[in-house]
C-alpha cells in the first residue's frame, strides 16, 4: 500500500471488479483504454493479481484518502511484447483536473524506482490523449519512439532512472 497526501494506492484485485467495470463504462474514460465486460474485467484483474504474485508489481486501485472511495487505477504494467514496464493511470472523469493522476503517477514512479531494477519506465500514449500526455510530461516523461499497441499507433514516452 502507498499513501500520498490525498490518495491510498492498494494492489488492484478481483475484489474491485464492479468498480473496475463501472470505471471503464464511461465513454469519456474508455475512449483511449476501452470498455470492459464483467467477464473481460475479471480476466484482466486476475492477470493483474498474477503479475503482482510473479513480478512483484502491477496496477494499484486508487482511492481517496478522505473517504476510501475508488476513483481509478494506476501502476506499473509489464509488457512482455516490449520487455518494458509502463506506468499507467485511468481515473473517473469526475476526478479529472484535480491532480490525482499526477499524484498517483509520482507515487508509482517513486515506488517503482525504489523497488524495481528497471532503468526506465514507459507511458504509451495514443494520439489525441492530450490530458494524459500532459500528466506524463509533468512527471518528467519525454517521447522516446513511435510504436503500435493492439494495432493502434502510440507514442512511447519514457523516463530514465534518476542518477544515484
Amino acid at each position: 500500500m502507498i499513501k500520498t497526501d490525498r490518495l491510498i494506492l492498494r494492489p488492484l484485485t478481483t475484489s474491485y471488479l464492479d468498480a473496475f467495470v463501472d470505471l471503464h463504462a464511461d465513454p469519456r474514460v474508455n475512449r483511449f483504454v476501452g470498455a470492459y465486460s464483467r467477464e473481460r474485467a475479471a480476466e484482466r484483474l486476475t492477470a493483474v493479481e498474477l503479475q503482482w504474485e510473479t513480478r512483484g508489481h502491477g496496477l494499484f486501485a486508487v482511492e481517496l484518502r478522505s473517504t476510501g472511495e475508488f476513483i481509478g487505477r494506476s501502476g506499473l504494467q509489464y509488457w512482455e511484447r516490449y520487455d518494458e514496464v509502463e506506468l499507467g493511470w485511468t481515473l473517473r472523469a469526475r476526478e479529472w483536473g484535480h491532480g490525482y493522476a499526477t499524484e498517483a503517477g509520482r507515487a508509482c514512479l517513486d515506488w517503482g524506482f525504489t523497488n524495481l531494477d528497471a532503468e526506465y519506465f514507459t507511458a504509451l500514449m495514443r494520439p489525441g490523449n492530450d490530458a494524459s500526455i500532459r500528466v506524463a510530461e509533468r512527471l518528467g516523461f519525454a517521447p522516446r519512439r513511435q510504436d503500435t499497441l493492439s494495432g493502434d499507433p502510440v507514442t512511447v514516452y519514457a523516463i530514465d532512472r534518476p542518477t544515484r
